[in-house]
């Protein structure tokens, strides 16, 4: 197959190579751009603590996750009182805090007097927070 040149591409297809294009110009002036500074306060960043500050005070559920399984239905069925469901999760691995049921730390379980606690060893990269959030 033999290569065929612009022009002569443009000739089969009853084109004029030259129209469309603009003869070259001495008057048209050339100038770099400009862009706003978008580090400077034009009153925006105000305006976006403030909806920002809407947003500290929404609720999201928390959660500890101690370990998963999966179970036969058969298995399920037969759970009384005293069965033990083993985890895939070995007993000194961190627990999952999930916010939102999305992972966002690891941590160790604690005993603050009679309640559970976590504490917080671990925090998911902070552009995997964000992303998690969205879903």
């Amino acid at each position: 197959m033999q290569e065929s040149t612009g022009t002569e591409m443009d000739g089969l297809l009853g084109m004029d190579p030259n129209e469309g294009m603009a003869a070259p110009d001495a008057s048209v002036e050339v100038r770099n751009a400009q862009f706003q500074n978008l580090e400077a306060s034009n009153g925006l960043e105000g305006e976006r603590d403030k909806k920002l500050d809407l947003l500290m005070d929404l609720t999201l559920p928390v959660a500890i996750e101690l370990g998963r399984t999966n179970m036969l239905i058969r298995d399920v069925l037969d759970l009384q009182r005293g069965s033990v469901v083993e985890f895939e999760k070995l007993a000194s691995e961190p627990v999952d805090v999930l916010i939102n049921g999305k992972k966002m730390a690891e941590g160790e379980v604690v005993v603050i007097e009679k309640h559970f606690g976590i504490r917080i060893t671990n925090l998911v990269e902070a552009s995997e927070r964000v992303r998690g959030l969205g879903r």
